[in-house]
């Protein structure tokens, strides 16, 4: 179902509503501020809900602080300063510079911030479903232009009939181009290793179609996830909010693993066609050696493109792939919503 596009006036009167919400969410966070005693501190955003974010502390312990309205869009994964106001309270007064960030269009067609300071984006398939080439070199693309890394996790690997089975063939043109696949089964905590050395040290965050399994390899990799979202809960009195919104969990091997229901509405980031196709990593090595310096790859003669799939270096799924793309983002351009 497309999204339902709101009235001029419509927008407005959301965000006079929001204006008004936000000013009266800052006046509680300056009253608390100038009842501070403590220093200023470095921490994590868990997860944000509203005009409050839970934060971690370095010894991971979660306080749930008020934000300052100057900050902008706070989100899961930012590095704050924060100043304690109470017993596992305090207010939210900077934001440091992001490395990264994950968006969405929000209401009004914009990119709304989802996730911030990622380092590694793991795309989920599944052997049943079947996976999805386009989704999956949609999010592949979105990791190549944030400049993070990008893995497949193939889960459900115990339907297949075989090692040969025929439903991997594709993800072995993946493997050709350097992304790593790993096969893992939730359900029975199998392969998991790889994935957990794949997950250490970094901010990951999962994405994939539904039905892919996504939720157990979470449970899976967590553990303690139980424990980590009953802490959060019981700190920030949230109850059902912490399952809804972007979350942050911290691995026991190490490194942070960000679950979001946002990502099941995936849509690339605004950018332009030369973004696009450095977002295929493997086509880097023939861009700008076409006839035509605004060559489409379509039916222009002396195509690098197209003569890389003619000799076998590029495959024709993923140049058909990419075409698709830039139709889809020239669509959204000429209807004025990058």
């Amino acid at each position: 179902m497309s999204r339902r596009r709101l009235s001029k006036r419509q927008l407005e009167r959301i965000q006079t509503l929001q204006q008004r919400r936000r000013a009266r969410a800052d006046l509680r966070a300056q009253t608390a501020l100038s009842e501070a005693e403590s220093e200023p501190q470095r921490g994590t955003v868990v997860t944000r809900h509203g005009a409050t974010a839970a934060v971690a502390d370095n010894s991971q312990e979660i306080h749930v602080c008020l934000l300052r309205q100057n900050l902008g869009h706070v989100v899961c994964g930012d590095r704050v300063v924060w100043q304690k106001t109470g017993e596992n309270s305090g207010v939210v007064t900077a934001l440091s510079e992001r490395t990264t960030v994950l968006a969405r269009p929000d209401y009004a067609g914009r990119d709304k911030p989802l996730a911030a300071n990622l380092t590694q984006l793991v795309v989920v398939v599944a052997v049943e479903p079947a996976p999805s080439g386009y989704l999956v070199d949609q999010y592949l693309a979105a990791a190549e232009t944030l400049g993070i890394r990008a893995a497949i996790a193939v889960n459900k690997v115990d339907l297949l009939q075989s090692p040969s089975d025929s439903r991997l063939d594709r993800l072995a043109g993946y493997e050709a181009i350097g992304y790593p696949v790993i096969r893992v089964t939730a359900r029975q905590a199998h392969g998991l290793d790889a994935l957990i050395t794949r997950l250490r040290n970094e901010t990951s965050i999962l994405v994939g179609q539904s039905g892919v399994g996504k939720s157990s390899l979470v449970k899976a990799l967590l553990p303690d996830q139980d424990i980590q979202t009953g802490r959060l809960s019981s700190a920030t009195g949230l109850g059902r909010h912490t399952t809804s919104a972007a979350t942050l969990y911290f691995l026991p091997s190490g490194g942070t693993l960000i679950d979001s229901p946002g990502v099941r509405s995936f849509r690339l980031p605004a950018m332009d066609r030369q973004q696009l196709e450095r977002g295929f990593r493997e086509f880097r090595a023939f861009l700008g050696n076409c006839q035509f310096s605004n060559c489409a790859h379509q039916d222009e003669p002396g195509c690098a493109l197209r003569a890389a799939v003619a000799e076998g270096r590029v495959a024709q799924w993923r140049l058909d792939n990419f075409l698709n793309m830039a139709r889809q983002l020239a669509h959204q351009t000429a209807r004025g919503n990058p």
